[in-house]
């Protein structure tokens, strides 16, 4: 399995994205292969989830591009720690663009992955970016959806307006905020009563694993909100949408709203379809638990082949 990926970058309009290209064992420039850029979740760098998976797929055969977002990881952009929707979707395309540089890449051969915010982000992306043929999600979260339902709308309303007065404060020259996207250690999260399996996953993932990484910051950049509580990523899905799909979620529902966002994605779609539960596996198990990403990586496998070729 390829354990050394190239580093490569590519430019979002003015901000250079990191990233890193995965290719098979067996890799011969003169070929043709079929490729895959990877959306990953929200606060997560290319070292982690987006490595986990690009790995196992160059491993069946496919060349695998895996990158920081902009303003985050190793990425330009400012303010830093930004989760803007817009630039999330733009950094897929511009991805796509960079893999139609390479010589070795099939033009027509190109998928697109989203885990967790990143299929989200990568529905959205591929209702205008046809250039990829085939999009796959594994436990997909509409990101928008979930910061909306997380509170009662009023507090929704109240953070908007929050969001309003941290912009003019930082108009008029005050410091910027930020904000953990989850408590930053499992004692931390236990002192302040968090009892919530999933969320305390999330902790002992991100923060507490092997897979923790000094560029994953745990901020995110206040304004962030506004941007975010405004975005669908399944907005036009039965119009614009025109890949085969593959749905992955776990089995385990838990709390993070996947399983129900990948079937609401399911049943919105036009296209051909399938819908794939991995049973026993909860949402943060998918990012990294072998007996579980295998499965998924198996499904993935036999449908980007189908839909991509050689």
């Amino acid at each position: 399995m390829t354990t050394h990926p190239r580093r490569i970058s590519f430019r979002n309009r003015s901000i250079e994205i990191a990233g890193n290209l995965y290719v098979p064992d067996d890799f011969d420039e003169a070929k043709r292969y079929a490729a895959l850029v990877i959306a990953t979740p929200g606060s997560s760098v290319k070292e982690q989830i987006g490595a986990i998976y690009a790995e196992k797929l160059s491993a069946q055969g496919f060349v695998v591009v895996t990158f920081d977002p902009s303003y985050q990881g190793e990425s330009g952009g400012e303010p830093r720690d930004l989760e803007d929707p817009a630039a999330r979707v733009e950094d897929i395309r511009c991805a796509a663009d960079f893999l139609t540089t390479l010589p070795f890449v099939g033009e027509d051969n190109m998928g697109l992955l989203g885990i967790c915010a990143g299929g989200g982000y990568a529905v959205n992306a591929a209702l205008t970016e046809h250039r990829f043929k085939a999009l796959g999600t594994v436990v997909a979260g509409n990101i928008g959806r979930a910061f909306r339902q997380m509170q009662p709308m009023a507090e929704v309303l109240k953070m908007l307006d929050a969001v309003g007065k941290q912009r003019t404060i930082e108009a008029r020259g005050g410091d910027p905020r930020r904000d953990p996207w989850i408590p930053d250690t499992l004692k931390q999260a236990e002192a302040s009563g968090v009892t919530d399996p999933d969320l305390l996953e999330a902790v002992g993932f991100y923060r507490e694993s092997r897979y923790c990484h000094p560029n994953s910051t745990n901020r995110l950049f206040f304004q962030s909100f506004g941007l975010l509580l405004g975005f669908d990523a399944f907005h036009l899905v039965p119009e614009l949408l025109t890949q085969p799909l593959q749905v992955i979620v776990g089995g385990r529902k838990g709390t993070t709203g996947s399983y129900d966002d990948g079937k609401t994605l399911f049943d919105l779609a036009p296209t051909k379809k399938d819908f794939f539960v991995i049973e026993g596996a909860g949402h943060y198990e998918m990012y990294s638990k072998p007996e579980y990403v295998d499965q998924a990586v198996d499904k993935l496998t036999v449908f980007y082949r189908e839909h991509l070729g050689a």
